[in-house]
């Protein structure tokens, strides 16, 4: 689908129009991007994947370059209706990606690939490719799912709890180094205080949650909803006894899981086992 344009000849698409902004306002400056991020103190590259819309960067940066360009809030603004932009997912997920921006906590099993919202750029460019996706529709879905992450950072950001079948740790992706800096994403991610991490080995054995992958909102309400994800459809359960049934289930498979310490270190021993780089 083209992009569409606005009077001012410009993108109405949220992301797209934050690039375009981006872009604009550094190029006004005549500004490279090198001097950019010297000016500021980031890394150029981040600035130049915020202009292509592969990133949308974090909350300080987007506020350092309101003041560096004078624009206060605006940079912001235009940040935020990005993050929080439904249409950027397929038709079929926006449902449930509206449920999960309102979400007080987060439950999640997965069978045999990463979350969302603990996956890498390189990751997901992979898994969403075997998938069938190329090409421009492939690179908007990778900048859809990198804006997902957005949900999990900051001072208000809910409780995530994931269960990681063993599976999910023994599928490389093809390229070790983007392997590696996966691994090493979801290690810092466990760090934070609101996200918890546990393995599923394979010797826990046949469990209730073999078959797809599980999501479980909180909703402000209180109310529980369920969202079940194959390779092929995704499903979201709102009748309150099958959430119920769904929840024993993911209760039971937590007992059988390793504990977060006990997880650390299986995912440092699984991080050994990845090929390093050779030398040059």
């Amino acid at each position: 689908m083209p992009t569409r344009r606005a009077v001012t000849g410009r993108s109405r698409e949220p992301r797209a129009r934050f690039a375009e902004e981006l872009r604009s306002l550094r190029t006004r400056r005549g500004e490279s991007l090198r001097q950019l991020g010297e000016r500021l103190g980031w890394d150029w590259s981040l600035f130049g994947k915020m202009e292509k819309g592969e990133t949308l960067g974090g909350p300080e940066v987007v506020q350092a370059l309101d003041t560096h360009y004078g624009t206060p809030g605006l940079l912001l603004a235009l940040w935020e209706l990005a993050i929080n932009d439904q249409t950027q997912f397929r038709e079929r997920y926006r449902r449930y990606m509206a449920l999960e921006a309102q979400a007080t906590s987060l439950w999640h099993f997965a069978v045999s690939v990463l979350p969302g919202l603990l996956q890498t750029p390189g990751y997901a460019r992979e898994v969403l490719a075997a998938g069938g996706l190329k090409g421009d529709e492939l690179e908007q879905q990778v900048q859809a799912r990198m804006g997902r992450r957005a949900l999990l950072e900051g001072d208000d950001a809910p409780p995530f709890r994931t269960i990681l079948s063993e599976a999910v740790l023994r599928t490389p992706l093809r390229d070790a180094g983007e392997w590696r800096a996966q691994l090493e994403y979801v290690g810092e991610a466990a760090e934070r205080e609101n996200v918890v991490v546990q393995v599923l080995p394979f010797r826990a054995g046949f469990h209730g949650l073999m078959n797809a992958d599980m999501w479980y909102l909180r909703l402000p309400s209180g109310r529980t909803v369920a969202y079940t994800e194959s390779g092929y459809r995704g499903h979201l359960i709102e009748e309150t006894v099958a959430v119920e049934r769904l929840q024993f289930s993911f209760d039971a498979v937590r007992d059988l899981a390793l504990s977060p310490s006990e997880t650390r270190k299986f995912m440092l021993r699984v991080l050994e086992e990845v090929p390093c780089a050779p030398s040059t």
